[in-house]
């Protein structure tokens, strides 16, 4: 079951090292769309994020800290999802559509991370192929 366990911990953290590299590959295209969406300071906090993301992922992918990955992941998701999915402020049935969708992804995804934090902190002698100490709190 540890297989399953690591398995499991990199499909989730696929997609958060993606964008977090990909908010600096890609840094003035997203500070562009976070300031298209009403994001606070986005000059300063997609850089910002994007370290989160990386910093989340690899701590939860490589089994270090993975409590501590876990916040940072939840931490970027709550706020992107208000900031940057408001469907409510949303007019063209479409978009609200698309919105509404990212917007509860985000907040799944954060519920999940959430979640982690708890099975890390409370399993933390007994989740397998780690390279570390699972739980910093």
């Amino acid at each position: 079951m540890d297989w399953l366990e690591l398995i499991g911990r990199l499909m989730f953290v696929a997609m958060f090292l993606n964008s977090g590299y990909a908010h600096f590959k890609e840094r003035e295209n997203m500070i562009g769309y976070a300031r298209m969406k009403g994001a606070p300071a986005p000059r300063l906090l997609v850089p910002a994020t994007g370290a989160m993301l990386l910093a989340g992922g690899l701590l939860i992918g490589i089994g270090v800290w993975m409590d501590l990955g876990a916040v940072l992941i939840a931490a970027f998701l709550l706020p992107t999802a208000y900031f940057m999915h408001a469907y409510w402020k949303v007019d063209d049935p479409q978009a609200r559509a698309g919105e509404h969708a990212h917007f509860f992804k985000n907040l799944s995804l954060a519920g999940a991370a959430l979640t982690m934090v708890y099975f890390f902190v409370e399993c933390a002698g007994h989740v397998g192929l780690t390279a570390g100490p699972v739980s910093l709190f």
